[in-house]
Order: C-alpha cells, then structure tokens, then sequence
C-alpha cells in the first residue's frame, strides 16, 4: 500500500500562513561608515529611499516570506554600487543570490517609475534664470538650459544576430544621451538607444529634440560637442576658429560643457555596475536600460541630499563616447545666424 508522504513547507512552520515580513536586516544594528563603504550610501539617504519606495516594494505577495522593502533597497544598492552579485553581499543581509536578483528588479522598477519626479527640466522663469545664471558663473557662456553628451555602457550581447547593440569599437552597449546642470543634476535621460548608433544619430531620434524643437529653446540652448549638428537650440564648437572672439567662444564652450564628462566620470565611479570593471550587465537592453535610468535617479536624488563630491575618473572597459565623426558644419542657416550674433554678442 502507497503510504503519503507529507512534504513540509518550511516558511509555512516557521512563519505561519499569510503575507509576513522578513527583517533580515537592521539599519540601527550598523554604523554609517558600514552603510557607506558596503552599500555606498548613508542611513539617512537609505531611509528616505525606504520612504519613498515602500509601499511599492510592500505589495502583495504569494511569497509567505516577503522581503521587506529595506532588504530589497540595501541588496539593490548593493548591487548598484559594487556591480556585482556577490554570495558576500546577500549573506550580509540574509539573503540568497536569487533574492538579490529579485529585490534589483523590484528596486530599478520602483525607481523608474519615478524617473520623471527626479529628472526634468525647470518650468518657472525664476529657477530657468537661477539656472543660466550658474552656467554663465562657470565660463561666461550665456544663455545655457544645459549640456548634452552622451556615454556608452556595456551590455551582454542580446543574440548572435542583432549587431545593432555593436558599437564602433566592437563591444555591445546601449548609448545613453544625458543633459546636466552645472551642478551635474541631471536634466534629462535617454539610456535606451543601440550603441550602433551615432551620438548625432541618437539625438536625431530623441525625445529631448522634439522637447526642445517644440517647447524649450526660445529663451536658450543647450551645449553639445561637435559630435553634434548646430540648432537654434544647441551650440556646438566652431571647428576652426580663426578670430579672437571664436576661439573665445570655443575656450567658454569647452570649460562650461566639461561639466557633463564629470558628471559620467561621477555617476560611474558611484555605481560601479555601469563602469564595465566587472564586465557587462548581465540582462536584456530593456532591463539593463532600466537599471542606467534608476542609477540616474539615485544619482539626483543623492545630489538633494548633499552627496555632490565630485569622484575620480573611473576605469571601466567601455569609456566616455569618443566617436570619430566628419568635420561637417550644419547647413542650418538659422542656427549658424544664432552662433554668429552670440559671437558678436558676448565674445568680440
């Protein structure tokens, strides 16, 4: 006769039935220096993550054991901030390497979400003008909303066919075309586009040019490398500057638009998984694109909290964009009008 055999469910004698909370894990238990030098940030700036992505990390769950929403945000910190899924990192929090994937993809969805409260561009007169004014401090270039550029981050190959993640130098990545502030606080985030895909490309396709093409350049421009064509809305450098007053330009331009090749060098010395030193994310484009913009989040909302030291270049295997590009002028004529009476404006 066939005798039952009862298979017991563990979190069931342990935990009994019902959505229950696991704290594997306590803040007040560990010092600061701890926080910082494990999870990259400090128990203030966790807290306020814990606050504002609790109740999206508390839903429902069929898991009897539910992670609570700080174990899920220090695992993905974790995660963010060493690039890696390290046995070390789950073990300090109670937690298996599955779990830690798990509370990533629940944090960088959370995150997301919340891109557009972290990441835009100002609407009112006086912080637009507070805005240019601090640009204008830098280098006494006038006029500034922004600076654009746009960086490379390696990914896994999606398959054997698709050879439109192929950057120029071989390595698959997704480009990422940014705008900051002269504080380096992010203004906008595109990280979705192919890395086969020119930076001039990409900005052709963005939503930022419909952005700027519709509502934002009338009072300004942003400031672009000549990897970029000339618009009304962007400025770029003269390719051959010959007069005292355009190679003014040219200096003011260059020190004011530095400001974006720091901001890469910070955002990828903090979360060390965009830097490429522990190889490529590991996820499709679409995910690894989600985990870029959660970063940028992160990266603004540390800014609010005064974390705005600016970080050492980090040495990742796929740099800042350094495309090889055509020495072309833009043929708009409207646009090469607006530089020249900028020149003569500001620089003569």
């Amino acid at each position: 006769m066939a005798v039952p055999i009862a298979v017991l469910d563990c979190d069931l004698l342990l935990y009994g039935r019902g959505h229950r909370t696991l704290d594997r894990f306590k803040l007040e238990d560990v010092t600061d220096e701890y926080l910082v030098s494990t999870y990259g940030f400090p128990r203030q700036f966790i807290c306020y993550l814990v606050d504002l992505l609790g109740a999206t990390l508390s839903r429902p769950t069929q898991r009897s054991r539910a992670i609570s929403p700080e174990t899920q945000i220090l695992a993905a910190l974790g995660f963010y901030t060493s690039g890696s899924f390290q046995t070390r990192m789950g073990d300090a929090i109670g937690i298996s390497q599955a779990s830690m994937s798990r509370c990533v993809a629940n944090v960088t969805e959370a995150l997301v979400e919340r891109a557009s409260q972290f990441i835009h561009f100002p609407k009112d007169e006086a912080t637009v003008q507070t805005l240019k004014e601090d640009f204008y401090g830098l280098a006494g270039m006038p006029g500034v909303l922004g600076v654009v550029d746009c960086t490379h981050v390696a990914i896994k190959a999606p398959n054997a066919e698709d050879l439109s993640y192929v950057n120029r130098k071989g390595l698959h990545s997704l480009n990422c075309l940014m705008v900051c502030d002269s504080r380096g606080v992010l203004l906008s985030a595109e990280t979705h586009w192919p890395g086969s895909l020119t930076d001039c490309a990409v900005l052709e396709q963005a939503a930022l040019t419909s952005q700027f093409e519709t509502e934002l350049h009338k009072d300004g421009w942003l400031l672009g490398d000549s990897s970029f064509l000339l618009r009304t809305w962007l400025m770029t450098p003269l390719q051959v500057p010959e007069t005292p007053a355009e190679y003014r330009y040219n200096m003011a331009h260059s020190a004011t638009h530095n400001v974006i090749e720091r901001t890469f060098r910070t955002i990828r010395a903090r979360f060390r998984c965009l830097d490429g030193s522990k190889g490529t994310l590991q996820y499709s484009p679409e995910k690894s694109s989600h985990i870029i913009l959660a970063c940028c989040v992160l990266h603004n909302i540390s800014l609010q909290h005064g974390l705005d030291v600016w970080s050492a270049p980090a040495t990742g295997h796929v740099e800042q964009s350094e495309e090889e590009y055509e020495q072309t002028e833009s043929m708009d004529s409207e646009a090469c009008r607006v530089r020249q009476e900028l020149l003569l404006t500001h620089f003569s």
